[in-house]
This record gives C-alpha cells, structure tokens and sequence, in this order.
C-alpha cells in the first residue's frame, strides 16, 4: 500500500503498475514501451489473429485454417494433400470499412504468397478499397469485356455464348450489375417459361451469364454478392430428365445415308464411325487428321470437355477421307460449296430423315436429331465388346472410378476397339442377309 503522503502521479503509478501485475503483463513494455495502435486495434480485437493471412482449405470438410497446421481437426493429413495439389489457397484480409474478406488463390503455396504480398502493398499504399467496379457496370459493359477475352472467343462454341448473354442483356443490359439479385433472376425464369420456352434453354440462358459473372469475379470486376445470386438460382430442368436413348439402327443409319446430299453424307459417316459431336466435326481441319497412324487429334480447344483425346479412324472412315480433296486455300476437311461448313445443317438432316422414313426433332416421341448417333457410337462399341476405359478414351468422357483413370489407354488400344466395331457391323450385317434369305 502507498504512503498516503505520496503524490497523486505516484498513487495512480502504483495502481496501474498492480493491475499490469495481476494480469501477467509487463509494465515496461506496456507502459514505458506503448504497444502500436496497428496491435490494439486488430490483435486485441480478433484475438491475436493478424488481418491478413494465407489459409489452407481442406480437401475433406472444407474448412479453412492457418497455412502452418499439418492436420486439419477432421483428421486429414494436410501435409500430404499439399503436396498432392488437393489444398485449395486462400488469402484472408480486412477491407478499410473493418469488413473481413477471403479471396481464393488456387492450389499454390507460391502464388498464395505473392497474392497476399501483393494485398498488403495495397493497403500500406492506401489502394485497398471497398467499392467493387460492379458499383457502377451494366451488365452490357461487363458483356463486352467478357466477349472480347481471346480466351471467349477463341471457344467454338462462342456464336451460343454471346447469343445467350446478348439476350439477357435485352432484359438486364442497362442495370447495374450489383443490384441484379436472386428474386430477379427467379423472375426472369418465370417469364421464359410463359413465353413457351422450355427449361433447359431457360437454364443455358442463365448458366451462360453465369459463366461471365465467375470470370468477372476471379478477376475482382464483381463481388461475391452479385456471384451468390447465380450460385443460388435453382436450374428449371431436373437434372437427368431430359436424357436420350434414342439409338439409330445399322439399317437406318444406311437409309439415312441414301437420301443425304454429299456434304451431309460425309459427316454423317464422320460421326457414325467415330462419335464425335458436330462442333468437332465441323471445324476439323487436316492438321488434326493423321492418315499415317489413321488417328484423329483434337487439342483441349477443339473439344467440349476442354480436354485432349485421340479418335482412331475405321475403314469406313479412312475411305471416306481419302476421298475428300484438299482445298489449297482452306484446311477445313468438310466444306460445302468450297466454304466451311458454319451454320447448322439440321433442315438438310430433317430432309432426309423424312425422305427415308425415319422420325425426326427432340419432341416427337422416337424422334431423331443428330446428337443421336453419338450415343449409337457408345452403345454399339459397348454391344462389340469394347471396354469402358477404351470407350471413354475415344468419347472423351471422364473416367469416374479409380480403375478408368488409372487405367491407361493407348492408340494400339482404341485400333482394336474399332476392328472389334467393324466385326460386329460385319456380323450384323450377315445375319440381316441370313434372315432376309430365309424369309424368302
């Protein structure tokens, strides 16, 4: 206890340095050594946790955590999935307004680092700020910043793509992009649907936008509130109910062929015996095409699946290439009146279809359209004794059991898998002849 003879400055000195006492803390560091206002305002105030960090995410329950834990409290080793590429990075900081924010970095530690070193430049230089540029961009502005990306236009699909995003526009061109939310976007679903449209072009409308607004997001044009509302949208069409099964028999398939003009003919057969979509039919070009080793490689561009595949090429199909001449002054393999072939053949296809007998469109019951004959592909390559690995190889699917992707598949493989097709046609065929005779 003080001498009550001390002076007031003394008393209140012996106080404070009782209460520093009391609660474990250093009266020299806190007192005569201030701490700086940066550790009051942030470490007191989150409990010691500095506003900017690198968090790893687990791979199993998604939470996450400091970059320097080695296992997460689910119990996974994250060590190991580190270095298995399995970690998910994200840079955590806070915004001026005291709003906390994460952004994803990717799979790599370094990249991580340079993206928070990188946040903490722009906050010591006063460039950290709140207002995203979706504050003030239509969708109409973030549209042609997104259709004019190499990336986007280099897609073969691009033409669908700005068609989808043009026609949203239409509706929501001139709004701000921050003020489109859920509720507008289920609205703009209800009145597709009494316009007569059917739910999977409702969805593609949505998907496509959807598609640019995650673009503009990875690239800090838009925030995570504008994203969530995409993200949340319920699809109109339940998933797998509009799946085909409508298979084209070897008969046909023949018919079909006879009542098809010449150009159509050819991608039809193209399509037949390899079970490539019409998008990688109608841009493949004769450096894509080996004629020596009798494959077909498509690059990840070429390809729905983003991904590269190699496609051996039969009989039929060989003879029909070798029969196709090469254009000096375009290398496009299918060529209609000595262009390449842009727009959509589907009025030569529902020709023919009607001329040979065959029903056509998406909505007539037994209906054919060309998609069709890629699932003809899978199942008669199933029905001749082909694997699934080797299928999937050729189709382009992605393997979906530990067995398909480890399982590797090479061209002498896919070889054999179509002289196993040829067999099974060959054997078709006779036994149609057999009974023919029979019956005669």
């Amino acid at each position: 206890m003080p001498d009550m003879a001390c002076s007031l400055e003394q008393r209140v000195e012996f106080t404070l340095w009782t209460i520093f006492f009391r609660q474990g803390m250093s009266w020299k560091k806190e007192i005569r050594e201030p701490r700086p206002v940066s550790w009051t305002v942030d470490k007191r105030k989150k409990g010691g946790v500095d506003d900017m960090a690198i968090l790893a995410e687990c791979p199993i329950c998604r939470t996450r955590q400091s970059v320097k834990k080695k296992a997460c409290k689910c119990g996974e080793d994250l060590d190991k999935a580190k270095g298995s590429k399995r970690v998910a990075y994200w840079i955590s900081y806070r915004l001026p307004s005291g709003k906390q924010k994460q952004e994803s970095v990717g799979d790599s530690i370094e990249e991580a680092r340079a993206a928070d070193g990188k946040k903490k430049s722009q906050k010591k230089e006063g460039r950290l700020f709140d207002i995203k540029p979706d504050a003030k961009m239509t969708f109409k502005e973030l549209s042609e910043w997104y259709l004019g990306l190499e990336k986007v236009k280099g897609l073969a699909s691009f033409k669908t793509v700005s068609g989808y995003v043009n026609k949203f526009n239409r509706e929501y061109g001139k709004t701000t992009i921050s003020r489109v939310k859920l509720v507008d976007l289920e609205n703009l679903q209800e009145k597709r649907k009494k316009q007569g449209l059917k739910p999977k072009t409702i969805d593609d409308e949505i998907n496509y936008v959807k598609s640019m607004v995650i673009k503009a997001f990875y690239n800090d044009i838009v925030g995570g509130d504008v994203l969530k509302a995409f993200q949340r949208v319920k699809r109109m069409l339940k998933r797998n109910s509009n799946a085909r099964d409508r298979v084209l028999t070897k008969e046909e398939y023949e018919r079909l062929l006879s009542y098809s003009p010449k150009h159509l003919r050819d991608i039809l057969l193209m399509a037949f015996w390899t079970g490539m979509r019409k998008g990688e039919i109608k841009v493949l070009t004769w450096d894509k095409v080996d004629m020596k080793d009798r494959v077909i490689r498509l690059e990840a561009e070429d390809t729905k699946e983003g991904k590269a595949k190699t496609i051996p090429i039969g009989k039929e199909a060989f003879s029909m290439l070798k029969a196709i001449p090469v254009h000096l002054h375009d290398s496009h393999v299918f060529m209609y009146f000595g262009k390449p072939i842009k727009r959509n053949f589907s009025t030569a296809l529902k020709t023919a279809c009607k001329e040979a007998g065959i029903l056509w469109g998406r909505d007539v019951k037994g209906g054919f359209i060309f998609h069709d004959i890629r699932h003809t592909f899978v199942t008669n390559m199933r029905k001749a004794g082909v694997s699934k690995s080797v299928r999937m190889s050729i189709t382009g699917h992605a393997p979906k059991d530990m067995d398909d992707r480890y399982n590797r598949v090479d061209i002498q493989d896919q070889h054999e898998a179509m002289k196993k097709l040829e067999v099974f046609f060959l054997n078709v065929t006779q036994n149609v002849k057999h009974e023919a005779s029979g019956r005669g």
